[in-house]
C-alpha cells in the first residue's frame, strides 16, 4: 500500500496556511498512537537532560515532531534532517513563517552517512528505521553524533505484527519499508554493537494499540488508495471514531504490554 502519496495529499490541503498546518500537527498529535508514546518517552528523558542542548530529529518528514521538539523546549536548538529535498525546504519555509527558523533549521541529509560528532544531547528517530537497509550504519551514526550522556529514542514496528505482517513472508503493508519490524534482541544487539550500554525497549500497540491503528489509520488509508473522492468522507468518518480511538490510546499508552507490533527504544551513550 503506498503510504507517501496519501501524506502528500494531506499535506497540500493543511499547507494553505500556517494555522491549518499546525492545527494539522495537533490533530496527528491527538490521533496518532505512536505520538502518545513518544510525548511519554520524551516527558521521562527532558528531566534528565539539560535545558540548553541541540537535538536531531533523523527523519523529519513532515515536521510534526520537529514542532513538538521545539514547544517542549524554547531552549533547544533543533536541527531536522531528511533525504527529501522538496520536504526540506517546505519545512523550512513553514518553520520561518512560524518564527521559529532562529530555534529549528531543516537539512538534506542520508543518515547512512550524516555523521556530526558529538553534537547533540539528544536524536529523536520516529518511524524512519524501517525505510532504511543499512541500518548499523545509521545506529554507528547515531552513537558518533551524541554527546556523553546523550539519548537517542526510537519508535519503529516491531516483528510482531508491524507493519501489518504477520509472517514471515507477508509483505508490509507500507510498501516504503524496507523490513517488517525488529524484534527486541535484534534492535538491541544492533545498538550495543554501536556502542551503547544502556538500551531501554518497551512494547508499544498492544491490543488496544492495534484496534486503534485500523480504525485510524489502515481503514482510512485503504479507502484513499481506492479512490481519492473518499476524502471528503473522511471528516465524518472521524467524528465517530475519534473518541474511541482516544480512549484506546489512553489504555495503550498507561499499559505495560508483553507484546506488541511496535517498539519503543530509548539508548543512551555513557
Amino acid at each position: 500500500m503506498q503510504y507517501d502519496p496519501i501524506k502528500k495529499t494531506l499535506g497540500i490541503f493543511f499547507n494553505r496556511a500556517p494555522w491549518m498546518r499546525v492545527l494539522f500537527y495537533k490533530l496527528l498529535d491527538t490521533l496518532l498512537l505512536r505520538t502518545w508514546h513518544i510525548k511519554k518517552a520524551l516527558k521521562e528523558i527532558r528531566t534528565s537532560l539539560p535545558e540548553n542542548i541541540n537535538v536531531l530529529d533523523a527523519g523529519s518528514g513532515y515536521g510534526q515532531y520537529t514542532y513538538h521538539l521545539a514547544q517542549l523546549r524554547k531552549s533547544w536548538k533543533i536541527r531536522a534532517v531528511d533525504v527529501k529535498e522538496e520536504q526540506v525546504d517546505d519545512c523550512n519555509a513553514f518553520f520561518a513563517k512560524l518564527g521559529l527558523a532562529n530555534q529549528v533549521k531543516f537539512e538534506v541529509k542520508d543518515l547512512t552517512t550524516f555523521i556530526d560528532p558529538a553534537a547533540f544531547s539528544l536524536i529523536l528517530s520516529v518511524d524512519v528505521m524501517e525505510h532504511i537497509e543499512d541500518d548499523w550504519a545509521v545506529f554507528r551514526n547515531f552513537y558518533q553524533s551524541l554527546s556523553k550522556g546523550g539519548i537517542v529514542l526510537i519508535s519503529t514496528p516491531s516483528d510482531q505484527g508491524g507493519s501489518d505482517a504477520h509472517d514471515h513472508d507477508d509483505s508490509s503493508f507500507i510498501e516504503e519499508h524496507v523490513r517488517n519490524g525488529y524484534s527486541r534482541e535484534d534492535i538491541t544487539q544492533k545498538l550495543q554493537a554501536a556502542g551503547f550500554t544502556d538500551i531501554d525497549v518497551r512494547f508499544s500497540y498492544g491490543t488496544p494499540g492495534k484496534l486503534s491503528w485500523r480504525l485510524s489509520m489502515k481503514y482510512p488509508i485503504l479507502a484513499l488508495n481506492f479512490s481519492k473522492l473518499l476524502f471528503i468522507f473522511l471528516p465524518f468518518y472521524y467524528i465517530v471514531v475519534f473518541p474511541v480511538c482516544l480512549l484506546l490510546n489512553y489504555f495503550d499508552t498507561n499499559s505495560k504490554h508483553s507484546s506488541g507490533t511496535g517498539l519503543i527504544v530509548i539508548a543512551k551513550k555513557h
